[in-house]
């Protein structure tokens, strides 16, 4: 999250060095995430085995296939989180981060804070139905 402003150059340094420990917080916990959910992914396919037994009509609970679809979700929700933070990541070292990919303006500080990964301002994300 690149700091647009007339602060002093020290401010704008601290703020980036701050950014970036956030986005590294956020990295971390959704690649946390996305290995609990593989090891998940992993029990149920060892669960699963090679039994192709009727899950769907289980009283117990949650069928198998269910909860692979579940679990495939959220493991794809991980892979999108963690490459939407190296994307912010990688236009921070090249300088273009917090420049609306559509209108080339700046994207408020403020949005950035609330959501480091987005790409457009918040009237372009409006126009594009984000």
């Amino acid at each position: 999250m690149s700091v647009r402003s007339d602060s002093a150059p020290s401010d704008d340094a601290a703020a980036n060095r701050e950014a970036d420990a956030d986005l590294e917080v956020l990295r971390s916990s959704a690649a946390a995430r996305l290995t609990g959910l593989e090891a998940a992914i992993a029990q149920l396919r060892s669960d699963r085995g090679s039994d192709n037994a009727d899950d769907e009509h289980d009283p117990e609970g949650v069928t198998l296939s269910s909860e692979w679809a579940r679990l495939e979700g959220l493991r794809g929700a991980a892979l999108r989180e963690l490459a939407e933070i190296d994307d912010v990541l990688a236009r921070r070292r090249s300088g273009s981060d917090g420049i609306c990919i559509d209108c080339g303006r700046g994207i408020p500080p403020e949005r950035l804070a609330v959501r480091p990964t987005a790409t457009r301002c918040v009237a372009c994300a409006e126009r594009a139905g984000l």
